[in-house]
């Protein structure tokens, strides 16, 4: 047996220039870390004796003969992509629900690769599973996807991420006194809105003409700077008033990056004491991540006392194999080519 640990991240600035059709032609850059809240993968060898060959457990189940016929597309094209078509059973977990804006759907691909060269017993770096992992989600199965979730999901830690015009992507951790980040990180608070979205539906509202928005897209770029260098040498609050400027351009780049709840929300939070805010990732529900000076704390709780408040802290390692059984070979010697799987039928009739 096999199991992933992968962090979720939260995005402060510069989202939306981590998409290949901006990017590739503009540049881009992110500020972003991944937090203590994590999605296991488990990965075993699945025994010959039973009426399937493939099992796949998340929030629905798949029991099948070929990986060729899930409906999951990330691990259907996953397996594909590592060639394993059968004889395994995965289960998936998680801290915190999908379609909430924190990486999910990556967090998720890169943990599922990470367990499968475990499984396979091959090392990956880093590196190798934030590319191979942008490559299955947006050329292979095509989703409307940056790629900042994936290089969190792989690297961890509290990082600038620059996104060059030739394709390279370049995670470089941000170097400050551990009392700076603790300090920001004391004055981060997380709140469910309980909103359900697909992060894909929002992008493509404003991803398919991004070129459209340059003006808003550069000076979210130009935040990521500005926001190292508050974290550098400035007032932390000041690093709130930033994502408040933050979040009123991106709710520019569409109609449905917010509504009238999530700006209600939001509202309350400002007049109670939060210095700013946004919602994580691309926007229309999910989680509403707010600085908040901590004598202030107690306020914003009381007045957002219909969300779920969710306490974290920084994480600062990346997706990581936390089990793997050393008796997993002796498992796999059972040569499922030469036993003959006896029907459903048949296995009922066994007394």
């Amino acid at each position: 047996m096999i199991i992933s640990r992968t962090p979720y991240r939260l995005s402060f600035f510069g989202g939306g220039t981590d998409y290949p059709g901006w990017y590739k032609k503009n540049g881009g850059q992110v500020l972003s870390t991944t937090i203590d809240k994590h999605l296991y993968i488990t990965c075993r060898y699945l025994p010959p004796f039973f009426e399937h060959q493939l099992r796949l457990v998340y929030s629905k189940i798949e029991a099948c003969q070929d990986s060729d016929e899930l409906s999951h597309p990330s691990t259907r094209e996953v397996l594909k992509f590592m060639n394993i078509k059968n004889g395994l059973e995965i289960h998936y977990d998680g801290d915190l629900p999908g379609r909430s804006g924190l990486g999910s759907s990556s967090a998720f691909t890169v943990g599922l690769l990470n367990a499968l060269y475990a499984y396979v017993d091959q090392g990956v770096s880093p590196k190798r599973l934030m590319q191979e992992s942008i490559n299955i989600e947006q050329n292979i199965i095509k989703e409307t996807v940056g790629s900042q979730d994936q290089a969190n999901a792989a690297y961890g830690g509290f990082n600038k991420i620059s996104f060059k015009e030739n394709d390279e992507i370049i995670v470089e951790p941000i170097s400050l006194p551990q009392s700076r980040i603790e300090a920001l990180d004391n004055n981060i608070m997380l709140f469910y809105t309980g909103i359900m979205r697909t992060a894909e539906k929002v992008a493509a509202s404003y991803v398919n003409n991004i070129h459209n928005k340059e003006n808003i897209l550069f000076s979210m770029n130009d935040m990521v700077d500005e926001a190292i260098n508050i974290l550098g040498n400035g007032n932390l609050d000041d690093f709130g008033l930033l994502l408040n400027e933050t979040w009123k351009l991106k709710r520019t780049l569409s109609s449905i990056v917010s509504n009238s709840t999530v700006n209600e929300i939001y509202s309350k939070a400002l007049s109670s004491g939060a210095l700013g805010g946004k919602l994580s990732g691309a926007g229309g529900g999910g989680f509403l991540q707010l600085y908040v000076p901590i004598d202030n704390q107690s306020s914003v709780k009381r007045a957002l006392s219909n969300l779920l408040h969710v306490p974290f802290n920084f994480e600062p390692n990346g997706s990581q194999i936390i089990f793997n059984d050393p008796n997993k070979k002796n498992d796999k010697q059972i040569n499922s080519s030469k036993i003959t799987r006896p029907s459903f039928t048949e296995l009922k009739d066994i007394k």
